[in-house]
């Protein structure tokens, strides 16, 4: 049996739940017009967004083109560390959690997975102390929920939903850990279930979960697959500066209605208010994160075909689904990975890949331009930021090893450049592992 403690939802609050993802409008072409529609239960093919928003044409998408001006930040926010995801190894079969400061020096691996292990996906908690992170084992594929001390030490594994041998827990795995503002809970995707029987490993369920940081009052928070086994994964939360709503990727299989796709949705905390935020055709995907303000939120685009094909972007869209805006030129020769505001919502950091390298961390202004080059290690294919107010802590029990640096001579941000958008761009970067690129599909892992 599965062991989730707390509150459980209602058989009356799921169809509640149900419902409310009926709501919706048509897309017509790739302009959303504002076409009223009762709840109810209508297929997932047919949610769409709830507000008017023009999609953009990825072959004519305008860079600095965000909408509506971000509001002013915090006046006490920081600038902290920056947490990403790197390899350890040059076969890239093991990863790390690694931290840096804002101009890309001094990064410091954090974790120190087993071998053949990869952590992933980080978050910081509120007060910077931790950071919550996803291990995926080596002999299983599955993965498990992890904290870690901002400086690192001892890591602590969260107590696993499925303890039992049922098919409830079967390809049990849990990952993608998000933080509330108040840091009183953690968001997280959950797949279980038998695999589809057709032959293409995709797990029965997956949806997303709330808990306590302990692991306890597990609820669950949305059933997209409930009625639908096997028709995708849900992952990458990602909660408002509220802590009232949180957006997710919901990534469809070969037999989902799209097959095969991708999109943003938007959730309230409560479970209700389910919405899909931006369109099928511009497959938005990985964890999208919330401006300081709450006005904006970014997101990245991943093109059809193999997971680290080039194409993509990185874009914003406000959190009722309108003026969806390009913040990278496009078409791009570029892979592009994961965006994250800064504290003070002054900056984004995120992951790019140039012609023949691997992936680096990035800035740019929040109009997309000023882009500066933080990283020269691509051999690590720095990944998936996050950026927090935490300061530099050393680990008084077990110093974790630093994780090659910026090679000698690289630019940090407050010596390089400023680049346009364009300048910043290059091609897709080499062939490479496809359990690396960030837009893999959760239940493939």
């Amino acid at each position: 049996m599965a062991r989730i403690t707390g509150t459980r939802q209602s058989p009356k609050g799921r169809a509640r739940t149900r419902a409310s993802a009926g709501a919706g409008l048509l897309l017509l072409g790739t302009l959303l017009t504002g076409c009223g529609a009762e709840p109810g239960e209508i297929p997932l093919s047919e949610i769409r967004p709830d507000s008017p928003a023009t999609t953009p044409d990825p072959a004519s998408a305008t860079p600095g083109v965000v909408g509506a001006a971000a509001g002013a930040p915090a006046a006490t926010a920081h600038n902290g560390l920056i947490v990403s995801r790197a390899y350890t190894d040059p076969s890239r079969t093991t990863s790390a959690i690694v931290t840096l400061l804002p101009d890309g020096t001094g990064q410091h691996q954090v974790t120190q997975p087993p071998a053949r292990a990869r952590d992933d996906r980080p978050d910081w908690s509120p007060d910077g102390s931790t950071i919550a992170f996803d291990r995926t084992d080596p002999q299983t594929g599955s993965a498990r929920l992890w904290t870690v001390p901002t400086g690192g030490g001892t890591e602590h594994q969260v107590d696993r939903l499925c303890d039992g041998g049922t098919t409830d827990c079967a390809n049990e795995d849990e990952r993608s850990p998000a933080f509330s503002p108040d840091g009183r809970q953690i968001a997280f995707s959950r797949s279980w279930g038998t695999l589809d029987p057709s032959g293409n490993h995709q797990i029965q369920y997956s949806d997303l979960y709330l808990m306590s940081p302990t692991g306890s009052d597990v609820q669950r928070l949305t059933f997209l697959t409930n009625d639908k086994p096997y028709s995708g994964a849900v992952s990458n939360p990602s909660w408002s500066p509220d802590g009232k709503q949180l957006t997710f990727e919901y990534r469809t299989s070969a037999t989902g209605q799209p097959a095969n796709s991708r999109a943003i949705y938007l959730v309230s905390a409560d479970g209700t208010g389910l919405r899909q935020l931006t369109p099928w055709e511009l497959r938005a995907g990985d964890r999208a994160n919330w401006s300081p303000d709450g006005t904006q939120i970014l997101f990245t685009t991943y093109p059809a075909g193999p997971d680290n094909a080039a194409g993509g972007g990185i874009y914003t869209v406000h959190p009722d689904g309108s003026t969806i805006g390009a913040l990278t030129p496009a078409p791009s020769d570029a892979f592009y990975g994961t965006a994250a505001y800064s504290p003070d919502g002054k900056s984004i950091v995120f992951a790019q890949a140039p012609a023949g390298s691997g992936a680096d961390l990035y800035s740019m202004r929040p109009d997309g331009t000023g882009v500066a080059r933080l990283t020269n290690s691509a051999d690590k294919w720095l990944t998936r930021p996050a950026w927090g107010t935490a300061e530099p802590q050393a680990d008084p029990a077990t110093p974790a090893p630093s994780v090659a640096s910026a090679a000698p001579g690289a630019p940090a941000a407050s010596a390089a450049p400023s680049q346009t958008p364009a300048q910043a761009q290059g091609q897709a970067p080499a062939q490479r592992p496809q359990a690396d690129s960030e837009s893999e599909s959760e239940s493939d892992e």
